[in-house]
């Protein structure tokens, strides 16, 4: 989840929320298209080979997630024919990000793609770039102000709707379909955690009447998530399932599942994480972890900058699919979302 750091507009989540639910939707309520459609033809190549495009990759963190994006641009931006000439790391500091921006724009790289860590912030940093036409690929964010397609080529982002409906499915099928859920969700406006949030609630309380959420608790320091769980627990001592919002504060959940002697009550989170998985693998009560397709990511950020250099359309917001990882296809799960093998403590060999 953290990623995501960056708060966007309120009204992005109003939106969201005000809307049929039914779909992610973009940060301007854009409709969504399927990262599988944005694709250079193989008779383009050729034009952008003779253009001598560079490409910068700037990042907001170092991490697996990162990783899988990285391996999945440079992969597609190497069937172009395009060096990269710049990948860096800001480490979660706006001030940061706007220096390694500088940076690259002294190689002059005709694409950057990124991860804005700070709406207005970031506006600011990427002006020059935008100004200089650089083919601008955003991801999950948007920097203040934006408009497509003039200032950026694409958001692209996970299939949000899809996450949160899959962990509800996943949850349901772990406790037959009947019982009591929990619901921890994060506590501020972030536009990309309150839809997949909003997703799993919507899709307890439309496709599961046997299934009631008798417990919400919005939660914004990870830290906070083994006592908001034994509260939950001590009111709910026979609470079916819980939700998660992210695996970070599902790790706290665990503890206090675990303190409380707790082997019955289920849980589901969102994106990869070892200690989560191992739990899972060992058959205790982490039923499934949802996670995006990482590397399928990073192919369509640099799919639609390729695009954006030969004046072809590019649809504003992109979505990557979700994947569901379970005990019985960790392997591959981990495989189809980072792009490398699952850490060997998670494998059942």
């Amino acid at each position: 989840m953290k990623r995501y750091i960056t708060q966007l507009a309120v009204g992005a989540a109003l939106a969201f929320a005000t809307s049929a639910l039914a779909e992610t939707v973009g940060p301007q309520g854009e409709t969504a298209t399927p990262s599988a459609s944005v694709m250079v033809a193989e008779a383009d190549l050729e034009v952008i080979r003779a253009g001598g495009h560079t490409a910068a990759l700037l990042w907001h963190d170092q991490s697996d997630f990162v990783n899988a994006v990285t391996a999945g641009a440079t992969d597609e931006l190497a069937r172009a024919g395009i060096e990269v000439v710049a990948t860096t790391s800001a480490g979660f500091d706006a001030a940061k990000q706007r220096s390694d921006i500088e940076t690259a724009l002294t190689k002059n790289p005709s694409i950057i793609l990124s991860l804005p860590l700070d709406p207005v912030t970031s506006a600011a940093a990427f002006q020059e770039a935008r100004d200089n036409d650089v083919k601008l690929v955003f991801l999950s964010n948007l920097p203040s102000g934006y408009e497509h397609p003039a200032d950026y080529a694409a958001i692209v982002t996970d299939d949000l709707f899809q996450m949160g409906k899959q962990a509800a499915d996943a949850l349901a099928a772990s406790m037959g379909g009947k019982g009591t859920v929990g619901w921890i969700y994060h506590d501020a406006a972030y536009y990309v955690t309150n839809q997949r949030d909003n997703a799993f609630k919507t899709t307890i309380e439309n496709d599961y009447p046997d299934i009631s959420i008798v417990a919400e608790q919005g939660i914004s320091d990870p830290a906070r998530a083994e006592d908001i769980a034994n509260a939950m627990l001590l009111r709910n001592p026979d609470i079916g399932g819980i939700y998660v919002t992210w695996a970070g504060p599902a790790e706290g959940v665990l503890a206090a599942l675990r303190a409380n002697g707790n082997t019955t009550t289920k849980m589901v989170t969102l994106d990869l994480s070892e200690p989560v998985a191992l739990d899972m693998v060992r058959g205790g009560n982490v039923a499934a972890i949802v996670a995006d397709e990482a590397y399928e990511l990073g192919r369509a950020m640099a799919a639609a900058a390729i695009l954006d250099l030969l004046d072809q359309d590019v649809p504003p917001f992109v979505v990557a699919p979700a994947v569901t990882v379970t005990a019985d296809n960790v392997v591959e799960g981990w495989m189809q979302s980072l792009h490398i093998d699952a850490p060997k403590s998670v494998t059942k060999d």
